[in-house]
């Protein structure tokens, strides 16, 4: 496995004059490792994970340039191939890439949601979106009703947002 620091810095290079999205990825990648240590991920899972954590929006400057916007399909179309370019690079397991290239290529849809990294890798990312979105509380508690499946991302969820504990 890989230490994801490379990464980190690969990425911020990546995004170099994207201020928000350097931020963006940081804090889903900081939420990912929470929410994964505290539902006891294995470390193999973990990793891949944390890894896709980082490179989740990678889609978003191509599809700034290519439809001018950074609509969540774009993003699954474009990101998996351009982080498999990186990963390759920077010399991620074939296994681990074409992990890291699924949860990309699916981290905007919500249904049939297989396998703990990809619940945490949404929930994570929600974590994030909600706030820099300002979102409402009344959105807060709809996406912790319907989205997070983790005892730890709801917990988080709840207490970041101020919500009523679930009955």
């Amino acid at each position: 496995m890989n230490d994801n620091e490379e990464l980190i810095q690969a990425m911020i290079d990546y995004d170099t004059g994207m201020p928000k999205q350097i931020q963006h990825f940081l804090k889903v990648y900081e939420f990912a490792h929470l929410i994964a240590i505290g539902e006891k991920l294995p470390e193999d899972i973990r990793q891949t994970l944390e890894t896709a954590a980082i490179v989740h929006d990678i889609g978003i400057r191509n599809s700034l340039k290519i439809y001018g916007d950074s609509d969540g399909k774009h993003q699954e179309q474009l990101g998996p191939a351009e982080a498999r370019t990186l990963l390759v690079r920077l010399g991620y397991p074939q296994e681990q890439i074409q992990r890291v290239e699924f949860l990309i290529g699916h981290h905007h849809t919500y249904s049939h949601i297989e396998g703990d990294d990809y619940q945490i890798l949404v929930e994570a990312d929600f974590l994030v979106n909600l706030y820099e979105d300002q979102e409402s509380e009344q959105a807060a508690e709809r996406v912790r009703e319907k989205i997070f499946r983790t005892k730890t991302g709801k917990d988080i969820c709840t207490r970041m947002f101020g919500l009523k504990p679930e009955t």
